[in-house]
């Protein structure tokens, strides 16, 4: 009994550690190929349509946003304690990633109320730029609610990175399982964009 107990343990932390590799690129190499409709498709064509609101009511398109390299950080939000909460606060401190051509957004799905409560805990956070998905519509439309890294698959966001260069076209996308800062990477691929 022990020993059933035990094979299956080590087969199932064996999957388990499989799919906690390093940060797979479009390719959705780290969950094998990525679904047909998914962020792997994104590459190289236009960004999909937007329109997200900030908690200033400053709201957010393409059209708006064109002229300046765009970083969208798609997560999960709240519920993801501390990882997102870091990884949100990191991306919209770093001045690399901030800049008079560069905008940094992170797309949650939370309430305005839950971030403003969130924001009470950690005050740092306010520095961010968040921007929110209510109705879940541009996280699908950007294929990100079933990345290799979403834990509410089909739900919630995973962890992915878009970057979109001035012309609004998808250059780059990271989906991170590890749930891991990526700004060193992203700013790599700011900079070879014109």
């Amino acid at each position: 009994m022990f020993l059933i107990a035990g094979v299956l343990l080590f087969a199932f932390g064996g999957m388990y550690l499989a799919g906690q590799g390093s940060a797979a690129p479009a390719t959705g190499s780290t969950g094998g190929a990525a679904p047909a409709g998914s962020y792997s498709e994104l590459l190289n064509k236009p960004a999909p349509d937007f329109s997200l609101q900030d908690k200033e009511g400053n709201v957010y398109t393409p059209a708006s946003l064109k002229g300046k390299k765009v970083v969208l950080f798609f997560n999960e939000g709240i519920m993801c304690y501390p990882a997102c909460w870091n990884q949100v606060l990191a991306l919209g401190t770093d001045p690399r990633l901030n800049t008079a051509d560069t905008v940094s957004l992170s797309v949650v799905v939370d309430s305005k109320e839950q971030w403003d409560s969130a924001i009470g805990k950690m005050p740092e956070l306010s520095k961010a730029k968040l921007v929110f998905d209510f109705s879940r519509s541009v996280s699908a439309s950007y294929g990100v609610l079933t990345t290799p890294s979403s834990m509410h698959y089909g739900s919630f966001p995973g962890h992915t990175y878009v970057v979109i260069d001035k012309e609004g076209v998808v250059r780059y996308v990271l989906d991170d399982p590890r749930m891991a800062i990526n700004n060193d990477v992203i700013y790599s691929e700011i900079q070879q964009l014109k």
